[in-house]
Parts: structure tokens; C-alpha cells; sequence
């Protein structure tokens, strides 16, 4: 599993969608030890803009134009995350990590 890589959800906790695809969002080395959960980002269909919100679409192994939101980050369990979907660009992990950076506030 790598940051950066897109993930369906079967019956995500508290969504209303039967799945969902989310974006890992960890730091690296956490992925890489026996850590239980991953932080994630969900992805949903239609976007309001914002500068937490990165596009993402058919490049990335989707059906169609969504955007990855980065103010929703949630914990998930490793276990759930098995329905690969693709990865984000070089470029999409720059847009990616600004986004995060905007929405947690942090340099």
C-alpha cells in the first residue's frame, strides 16, 4: 500500500453510498509498519471548488470527474482497503499535499 493510492470501500461507516473510493493519505512509514488504520480522504462525484478539494477523473481509475476532499479525512481500517482503483500522479500528490496542507492549517 502506498500514500497516494485510490481505494474502493465496500459499505463505508456512515455513508450513505453502498461504496466509496477513498485516497490514502498517510505518511509513508506508517504504511509500511502493522498499523491497523490508514488515513484517508474520500472522493465524491461533485466538488464545490474550494482549495481543499483536488480534481481527480478517469487518469486516476475513475468513471468519471470527482475531486478528493480533504477536509473529510477518516481512519479506516487497512482490512477494508482491498479493492484497488489506481494512483495519483506526481503532479495530483503535489495538488494533494497543498490541499492537506490548507485544510490541517499546518506550513
Amino acid at each position: 500500500m502506498r500514500r497516494g493510492e485510490l481505494y474502493r470501500v465496500r459499505k463505508p461507516g456512515g455513508d450513505p453510498k453502498r461504496s466509496r473510493v477513498f485516497v490514502v493519505v498517510s505518511r509513508q512509514v506508517l504504511l509500511d509498519s502493522s498499523f491497523s488504520t490508514v488515513v484517508c480522504a474520500p472522493v465524491y462525484s461533485a466538488a464545490q471548488g474550494l482549495t481543499t478539494q483536488v480534481s481527480v477523473g478517469m487518469a486516476e481509475g475513475l468513471k468519471h470527474e470527482s475531486a478528493v476532499f480533504c477536509d473529510n479525512l477518516v481512519s479506516v481500517p487497512r482490512s477494508e482497503l482491498t479493492d484497488y482503483v489506481g494512483s495519483l500522479s506526481p503532479q495530483h500528490m503535489a495538488l494533494l499535499d497543498q490541499a492537506l496542507r490548507i485544510a490541517l492549517e499546518v506550513g
